[in-house]
């Protein structure tokens, strides 16, 4: 397994030498050099401060030397882990356990390849009365994976012989009488973040294409002990950021011109074209509700916490989040039940239950939404948001309106997430191997990696004492509402609810005058996975959006 060694990132002025004087082995620097990196994080200290600091300064490299000298593995967190939970927070109440409605009458489509996009409820129904074998239905995706990732890159390994297998099993059991679940037997597909015995798992990153990590990811082990079949590791972009990897860019299948967006690129992309039925994805700021949009599909992004994280690879400890991305909502929940709960492999999760109670009256439901960001917002993805919510006041829901929260720092909070990525990849950059991903532009992920060695960690802790600020600001205005109603993009939503830890959905809301796909998103309340889902499925339900998929397909 690749080893990673956790630096602090401690207050220096003299940090952008040190950094140099490590790389090429040479530790030595002089005063006018920490006078001059004084510049860099806006410091202006005497010449008798320097004096008297210079000495300490000395002592800190010789520290970092010496932390370097003991390896990590990938999955050793720190010591302080962050918990989204802010002062005042109930609990909310949640079912225990979900019934799957598994419909009797489903039958195979006259046109063979529309299987590719039908709902888990309807393949589960098509197996479990024996219309088709998991088997058949494996082969099915397995062929329709080859046969379009030459033209979507959607793809890093297509896992044929332990998808055989695990259908092979499901079939035998199914016949048995043995029914695991409403995912038994059921292809799926996962980020390549996520480990899988005897597979590589690349992240995406020429530095990687060759590691295997001999553990199973726990989503992987959950979804594999309810019978699921994976089929598939699919693209992430290189270090989880954006839809390039080190094989080329995972395209949208509406238009192949456009790349499917976010690092969990190759997860929206394969299931928007039905090349699985559902993939897992993962979020750290945006990379489940970016490909979820752009490629048409619902995804949804759980609580902080409530997905185990264990075998999947950190970009930032406090915000990294794995979810699933699919046809519906329904089948959202579907997956989330599975995968979600306590790991004792994972510090950071929960003992809760989870349940939706599909019969609850979906008016009863105290429902905000961002109307000043909605209605600024005059694209045709306005358009289709504001049509949307046309659809839910049909059904009866009046929102109320509301803000987000004012007088916060928002564009400071980045430093979070590029001062952790920089320390589980302390040694990719200090190895000088950061050299060999395929981006290396100014927005690269090689570049922030690089640049992460210059944020002090009081810099660093000041952006989480603020961010302790802005939970309990999203706790002041959430309390009150089971549901926010926001855009997907253009405001601070998706950077203000991945610091606080809340879940979203992001489900489609049409196309726009280029034929591509739109969406929105429902915020709900930690560990409260259940409102939003219960009004997204509502919401589909009196509406078609959710069933378009790209033509050609």
């Amino acid at each position: 397994m690749l080893r990673n060694t956790k630096l602090p990132h401690l207050a220096l002025l003299a940090l952008s030498l040190f950094w140099l004087s490590c790389s090429t082995g040479k530790h030595s620097f002089t005063k006018k050099d920490v006078k001059g990196s004084e510049k860099l994080i806006g410091l202006d200290f005497s010449k008798k401060n320097i004096d008297t600091l210079y000495p300490y300064l000395e002592r800190n490299l010789s520290g970092f030397d010496s932390l370097r000298k003991y390896p990590l593995e990938n999955d050793v967190f720190p010591a302080v882990r962050f918990d989204p939970v802010p002062f005042g927070f109930t609990m909310p109440e949640q079912l225990d356990g979900n019934d799957w409605n598994i419909p009797d009458y489903v039958e195979i489509p006259e046109r063979f390849d529309d299987l590719a996009f039908y709902t888990i409820p309807q393949l589960a129904s098509l197996i479990k009365h024996q219309k088709i074998t998991s088997t058949e239905l494996t082969q099915f995706f397995l062929a329709r994976l080859k046969k379009y990732q030459p033209t979507l890159q959607c793809s890093i390994s297509i896992t044929d012989s332990l998808a055989l297998a695990q259908a092979k099993r499901a079939d035998e059991e199914i016949k048995q009488g043995k029914y695991r679940g409403i995912l038994h037997g059921i292809p799926y597909g996962t980020k390549d973040l996520m480990a899988v015995p005897g597979y590589t798992t690349t992240w995406g990153a020429e530095p990687y294409k060759n590691q295997v990590i001999n553990q199973t990811a726990t989503v992987i082990q959950k979804l594999e002990d309810a019978g699921a079949v994976l089929v598939a590791k699919l693209v992430s972009g290189s270090l989880a950021r954006g839809d390039v990897w080190f094989g080329g860019k995972t395209k949208n299948p509406w238009d192949i011109t456009q790349g499917a967006t976010g690092s969990s690129a190759g997860s929206g992309s394969a299931t928007s074209a039905g090349l699985v039925p559902f993939a897992l994805g993962t979020e750290t700021l945006g990379s489940i509700t970016s490909p979820s949009t752009r490629n048409g599909v619902t995804g949804l992004r759980p609580t902080y916490g409530r997905v185990s994280r264990y075998g999947v690879m950190s970009l930032s400890w406090s915000m990294d989040k794995v979810g699933p991305l699919a046809r519906n909502a329904e089948d959202c929940a579907i997956v989330f039940s599975v995968i979600q709960g306590e790991d004792k492999n994972d510090l950071t999760t929960k003992n809760l239950p989870f349940g939706v109670d599909w019969n609850k009256d979906v008016k009863s439901l105290k429902v905000a939404y961002l109307k000043k960001d909605i209605e600024k917002d005059t694209t045709d993805t306005g358009d289709n948001l504001r049509n949307a919510l046309k659809v839910l006041k049909e059904m009866g829901i009046e929102p109320t309106e509301v803000e987000l929260p004012e007088d916060v720092p928002y564009r400071g909070f980045d430093i979070i997430l590029r001062a952790e990525a920089g320390a589980f990849f302390d040694e990719l950059v200090r190895s000088g191997e950061v050299d060999l991903m395929v981006e290396q532009d100014q927005r690269s992920r090689a570049n922030s990696l690089r640049q992460s060695r210059f944020i002090p960690a009081v810099e660093y802790l000041q952006a989480n004492r603020q961010r302790q600020v802005l939970m309990q600001k999203m706790e002041d205005l959430m309390k009150d509402y089971d549901v926010l109603i926001s855009p997907s993009f253009g405001n601070d939503q998706l950077l203000a609810t991945n610091l606080t830890g809340h879940p979203v959905i992001a489900i489609p809301t049409g196309l726009d005058k280029k034929n591509h796909p739109t969406s929105m998103t429902f915020v709900g309340k930690l560990y409260d996975e259940a409102s939003i889902l219960l009004l997204a499925k509502a919401f589909q339900d009196h509406s078609e959006f959710d069933e378009l998929h790209p033509p050609g397909y």
